[in-house]
């Protein structure tokens, strides 16, 4: 065979191997810049990065390990950012740019997920997906615009199971540009639990466990014996200081993997937003508020009373541990013999109860792009043991969910399994149009909806946010054991997956 021929068969054969692979997308031009070749580009390209004519709030943030107090005579090991548990407060007003610049100072790679928060993919901070892990000693810097006011939360999304575990977490709060103050007070709870006499991973392979509850969360409640309040737990949580006839504003934040139950006495509290999301100015009043792993939950809470009470966790009281927050008046107040009210009449609200103010869609969409269906369970894996699975696969074999920028997806989410799973999508809000097959009077526009055993929700969603994004559980040991899907879009390529 002469040469020319052998030379046209190469060049055939190195062509189709260069359209046919995912990762050979562009040729380099004469000046740099990426030429498409496939119509696929990588995220960091979609990334603006001059916000030199906007406002910058600016932090820095350190991971490093500390040893934590949660009770008295009750210490841990933790991991932090900047040294407390929870990590450093983060407030930034809308339409302002977010900069938290992370030193690594753990001997494990890091990251920073912004849960919740609409923003470009390469700051979503999921590792081997949007970026590469922070490696010990190394730095990175987040920044993005707030764009939606409301209540968010950051957390580690390197092996999170184990490291939003140990404390790597904290409270991020999206200030209303143009907001008028109506309240006296403002609080912000982050909830969690921990494991201090338990070895949490190994629990998960436990046969007993894995049939299984009532409840849907056996697994969870087998695998931690301590509720904390902002890292303190027991009579170490710090009051909440309301006076009589003063309103606040609690900004509570599900940080655990457990649905945690807050009593609270009849005709105190009004719930005005869940997941950052303006809830119908309507009766919300409720006896009982439920905040779903990931979840976040704003109240408005009128004091009528000059004693001290109790906002109740009746999760934690269920299992023989107070883990309830006083309510002073004054600081001079004493609440030590006061017994936390598990009384549990009046009405219940939870994450799937309310209708918004503003929604996506204003009827259910008639037609749509894409519709996909999610099943989720369990299963067996030879080399893992137990896993959690979406359409009887482990991630990264996960089918994804494939759109194009602009199409409208609809997901039937089914909970074929015994435990609960709160579905949370990143950088995405979807509209709850249905739950059991029967359509709300009110829809909810929610990035995390709690499913649990034998329900079925029907959500619609907007493309409207190039990239490729995780749609995962957030009780973070059902994730890191398969349950996780990526929404990929078609047009965009993550140079970061391995």
């Amino acid at each position: 065979m002469n040469k020319k021929i052998i030379g046209s068969i190469l060049i055939i054969l190195l062509l189709f191997l260069g359209y046919s692979s995912y990762h050979w997308i562009f040729n380099e031009g004469s000046d740099g810049t990426p030429q498409l070749v496939n119509g696929e580009i990588n995220i960091e390209e979609l990334y603006k990065n001059d916000f030199s004519d906007q406002n910058i709030t600016e932090y820095n943030l350190t991971a490093e390990e500390v040893e934590w107090s949660l009770e008295n005579g009750k210490k841990v090991n933790a991991w932090t950012y900047n040294g407390s548990v929870p990590g450093e407060p983060l407030r930034v007003t809308e339409g302002d740019i977010l900069k938290v610049n992370l030193k690594n100072n753990l001997d494990v790679p890091v990251t920073i997920h912004w849960h919740g928060a609409i923003l470009p993919n390469v700051m979503d901070g999921v590792p081997d997906l949007t970026q590469e892990a922070v490696q010990p000693g190394d730095t990175f810097t987040y920044q993005f615009e707030a764009k939606h006011p409301g209540t968010y939360w950051y957390h580690s999304h390197q092996h999170s199971a184990l490291q939003v575990d140990k404390g790597l977490y904290g409270s991020l709060v999206v200030e209303e540009r143009d907001q008028q103050n109506n309240y006296d007070r403002e609080q912000i709870l982050i909830l969690d639990e921990w494991a201090t006499d338990r070895n949490p991973e190994s629990l998960t392979t436990m046969p007993g466990m894995m049939m299984g509850g009532m409840n849907g969360e056996a697994d969870t409640k087998q695998m931690y014996d301590t509720y904390t309040v902002n890292g303190k737990s027991g009579t170490s949580i710090e009051p909440i200081m309301v006076k009589k006839g003063e309103k606040t504003l609690l900004r509570i934040i599900n940080a655990g993997y457990q649905v945690q139950r807050l009593s609270f006495p009849k005709g105190t509290t009004k719930v005005v937003a869940y997941d950052a999301i303006k809830t119908l100015d309507k009766n919300n009043q409720a006896s009982v508020i439920e905040v779903a792993p990931g979840e976040r939950v704003d109240l408005e809470v009128s004091n009528h009373q000059s004693k001290p009470w109790f906002v109740s966790n009746l999760t934690s009281l269920e299992d023989g541990v107070n883990a309830s927050i006083p309510v002073i008046t004054n600081k001079n107040d004493n609440y030590e013999n006061i017994e936390p009210n598990q009384a549990k009449e009046g009405s219940s609200i939870d994450g799937a109860t309310l209708g918004n103010k503003n929604l996506i869609f204003e009827d259910t969409p008639n037609q749509v792009d894409v519709s996909y269906e999610m099943d989720l369970n369990m299963g067996m894996d030879m080399g893992d043991g137990m896993v959690f699975q979406i359409n009887e696969q482990q991630f990264p074999n996960t089918p994804p969910i494939e759109v194009e920028e602009g199409d409208i997806v609809k997901v039937e989410i089914n909970n074929n399994g015994r435990f609960n799973h709160p579905m949370h999508l990143h950088s995405h809000r979807f509209q709850v149009e249905s739950k059991n097959d029967q359509k709300l009077n009110e829809p909810i526009v929610k990035d995390l909806i709690n499913v649990k055993p034998g329900e079925t929700f029907e959500i619609f969603f907007k493309a409207d946010n190039k990239g490729e994004w995780l749609f995962h559980c957030h009780d973070n040991n059902h994730a890191d054991l398969g349950m996780m899907t990526i929404v990929d879009y078609e047009s965009v390529y993550s140079p970061f997956v391995e």
